[in-house]
């Protein structure tokens, strides 16, 4: 029969209260020598499992990390291209900014955020070691043919919910229902908050960088377009169509630039389709981004249009003028047209429902199709 070794007052003993047996003479002066020394390194091991996606800035690999005795961890691992960069100094000193952010980011630990564990230098190429988050993107979510292999797969009744409360088809893509789209939203102004405080834009936010956990919350990801605002890069990765127009015409990117991208992000789901065309010259991609809060009554569905709560949200996301648009993440969050409030409105007509739970059952059953429908590459950050 097993025994029981309980820890009271420092002392240890056996169930029965026997006294436990004396230790190793050897390993308790390793111990003892270990914890006098103030200072702890070893080699960690990786194993590359497969790619999770790339881009402009490089490549995302799915991990094992193997420590002592059997134990295995899954690990995201960003390695940097130094491709776009002109020399090995230019590669040195992004890399190095790219570290500086990543050591305020490691230091948030919110539960919207990416978790950054470690940054390290392989024979000079970075590398950013992060989180594996166990769930899907919103680029994926997005694809109609997810929503197709679960109608196959649901009953009436439950297709039936999920078109009413979850999503449905829409014209290009699949269409988030309204009280879904906000709280993946809100979980995204949470994070940009949290980056917010720090002085820290993320610069990038965009469907593929927005996963949503098997928990049903959301996560903001990828933070290797982020900088600190009290030390601006001359050069930015960005992708244009999500892109805030003062960040195209070479202006400052701030936070509210990231709430503008946030907004592209929420008009998306809530019309199935991009907002903008993809074959768009900069200067017609400028244009579009200036005339777009004029065109939502002909991008979204009349369920949105209809709603003058969530309609103002949009556009005080989306603004042209940076001036225009919510001071800050919080406040996008909590104001009279924030989001917070159009959860509100659904709550007192009765219109709510337990998003997070919805999502992670939604999730739940997309699991079943994982390996069917090849995941996108990201090629669209420049």
């Amino acid at each position: 029969m097993p025994t029981t070794t309980m820890l009271e007052d420092g002392r240890t003993r056996t169930l029965d209260g026997a006294p436990a047996s004396p230790p190793n003479a050897d390993l308790l002066r390793w111990y003892d020598q270990l914890i006098a020394g103030g200072c702890v390194q070893w080699t960690t091991y990786h194993h590359l499992e497969r790619q999770l996606g790339s881009g402009g800035q490089g490549v995302v690999f799915l991990s094992e990390r193997r420590g002592a005795d059997g134990f295995n961890q899954p690990v995201a691992m960003k390695f940097f291209s130094p491709e776009r960069f002109p020399t090995a100094q230019a590669y040195d000193k992004a890399m190095a900014r790219s570290a500086r952010v990543a050591s305020r980011v490691a230091m948030i630990q919110h539960d919207n955020v990416l978790d950054v564990q470690d940054f390290v230098d392989r024979n000079r190429i970075r590398i950013m070691v992060m989180e594996w988050i166990d769930g899907y993107d919103l680029r994926q979510l997005m694809d109609p043919r997810q929503l197709e292999m679960v109608q196959a797969r649901s009953a009436v009744k439950r297709w039936e919910y999920i078109n009413s409360v979850i999503a449905t088809s829409g014209p290009e893509q699949t269409r988030f229902k309204a009280g879904v789209a906000v709280a993946i939203v809100r979980d995204c102004l949470a994070a940009l908050a949290a980056l917010h405080r720090q002085r820290i834009v993320h610069g990038d936010i965009k469907p593929s960088n927005i996963m949503l956990k098997r928990t049903g919350h959301a996560k903001v990801i990828d933070i290797g377009s982020a900088f600190e605002m009290d030390d601006l890069p001359s050069h930015r990765a960005c992708t244009p169509a999500y892109a805030a127009p003062e960040v195209l015409e070479g202006a400052c990117c701030t936070p509210r630039s990231d709430l503008a991208s946030l907004g592209y992000v929420l008009i998306e789901m809530l019309a199935g389709r991009p907002c903008f065309l993809p074959d768009m010259n900069l200067r017609e991609l400028l244009e579009a981004k200036r005339r777009l809060p004029q065109r939502l009554h002909e991008l979204l569905p009349e369920e949105v249009t209809c709603n003058n709560h969530l309609m103002n949200l949009c556009r005080r996301c989306i603004a042209p003028d940076p001036a225009r648009r919510f001071p800050s993440a919080e406040a996008a969050e909590l104001l009279e047209d924030g989001a917070a409030q159009f959860h509100r409105q659904l709550v007192f007509g009765d219109l709510a429902s337990e998003y997070d739970h919805d999502i992670r059952v939604w999730l739940e059953e997309l699991r079943q199709f994982d390996g069917m429908i090849e995941a996108p590459t990201d090629t669209s950050s420049l």
